[in-house]
């Protein structure tokens, strides 16, 4: 492929990022708070459903109960129809006329999309594993070692429903504590900045080639 249709590929699939970005920022941030609330309490009603129940259960109780109010919708106008003798068709007609296939831009616009992200990822962990720069590699033992007692503490659904009730917490705080926060955040960098600095001094072949 050329350099010009890589690049071409690499705009599309940050501009389709960014809108993707702006509208999980708001949800995020809370812009619309009724929307806010009905996806992150949707979000942790099923994460704490798969607590206590299997995934095949989960989406079994989850299809019976959009199956009983559809249904019961459905019976329901069919006797009011009957009763008043009207004609208005079919309840749910708006949304089986609706259009939902994806075309096959959309497909190949993802496809594109996921492959980018991929090749982006691979090349990182080869450079990471294969040890390109010895200082990241290091950083991401120590992470991958702090991970293993985090594992030990913590399942991953527990982790999820962490990760989840950050993601609609954290960005609120630090957009209200922004100045405390980056003053502290900048104190400890500082403070790694250093010690990766010592490290790399220390050990041979540490320093980065930009040094």
């Amino acid at each position: 492929m050329q350099p010009g249709a890589d690049s071409t590929k690499m705009e599309c699939f940050w501009t389709s990022w960014k809108c993707q970005g702006t509208v999980a920022m708001d949800l995020l941030y809370w812009r619309d708070l009724k929307q806010t609330g009905i996806v992150f309490g949707s979000v942790l009603l099923l994460l704490f459903s798969l607590t206590q129940f299997s995934v095949v259960s989960v989406v079994a109780y989850l299809a019976l109960a959009a199956l009983s109010a559809t249904i019961s919708f459905r019976i329901y106008k069919s006797v009011l129809q009957a009763v008043q003798k009207t004609d208005e068709g079919h309840p749910f007609k708006s949304y089986l006329d609706m259009e939902i296939a994806l075309s096959q831009d959309q497909i190949q616009k993802y496809a594109d999309n996921a492959q980018l992200y991929l090749n982006s990822t691979l090349k990182e962990l080869r450079r990471l594993f294969l040890v390109q720069d010895l200082v990241d590699s290091l950083k991401f033992a120590v992470l991958m070692w702090l991970l293993t007692y985090v594992g030990a503490l913590f399942n991953g659904l527990t982790l999820l429903i962490m990760a989840v009730v950050s993601m609609f917490t954290m960005p609120v705080v630090y957009e209200k504590y922004q100045a405390q926060i980056d003053q502290y955040l900048g104190l400890i960098r500082t403070h790694v900045n250093s010690v990766v600095g010592k490290i790399q001094a220390k050990i041979p072949g540490a320093k980065r080639k930009a040094e």
